[in-house]
């Protein structure tokens, strides 16, 4: 039986792994990345600094979407194009961030002025993360799987590692209590 169950935990365990191997490598690249973001304007664009003002001198969010449009670019030609904005008041930034090839435009919460138009990998590496990029079933059915398979992995690794040890030492102490039996004969 104990041979049976380890089998069967070194089979499960060796293809769960080899199965599940390239979504870790990709889950641990991507968040290495995200963790590190902040550090390298080349995965996420710094924020940029507006005018001095409070925030009640902000403009409307239909102002720092029009200036967005008015930059005529390729992925800011309609609202449709918006995915989100973000509000950053400590900097007196709009970030106004594209539904498309993760592009964004920085405007200026006080003037309206645009203060920078950015390409973000920073959102590209998120998707590919947690698996919205290849589709919305990777991110819904597959990507759920992953920390049980871990857990899993680790588990059964462990247990792989301790059985043969376990086995040894059971084994070892019935030849010792065999071995006092025939000394008593």
């Amino acid at each position: 039986m104990a041979i049976k169950s380890f089998k069967l935990f070194w089979v499960t365990h060796k293809w769960t792994g080899i199965i599940s191997a390239v979504l870790f490598i990709v889950i641990a690249c991507t968040g290495f990345m995200l963790l590190i973001k902040k550090r390298s304007d080349w995965i996420q664009p710094p924020t940029q600094t507006g005018q001095p003002g409070a925030v009640t001198e902000f403009i409307p969010l239909a102002e720092a979407i029009d200036a967005a449009l008015a930059q005529k670019h390729d992925d800011f030609k309609s609202i449709n194009d918006i995915d989100r904005i973000d509000v950053r008041p400590d900097d007196r930034v709009y970030k106004v961030l594209s539904g498309h090839n993760y592009a964004e435009i920085q405007v200026c919460a006080i003037t309206g002025q645009v203060l920078s138009t950015a390409w973000r990998p920073s959102d590209l590496f998120e998707d590919i993360h947690d698996g919205s990029f290849v589709g919305e079933w990777m991110h819904d059915w597959i990507m759920p799987l992953v920390p049980p398979a871990l857990l899993f992995l680790v588990f059964s690794g462990i247990w792989l590692w301790i059985e043969p040890i376990v086995r040894r030492r059971r084994r070892r102490a019935r030849w010792a209590a065999r071995a006092a039996l025939e000394n008593n004969s």
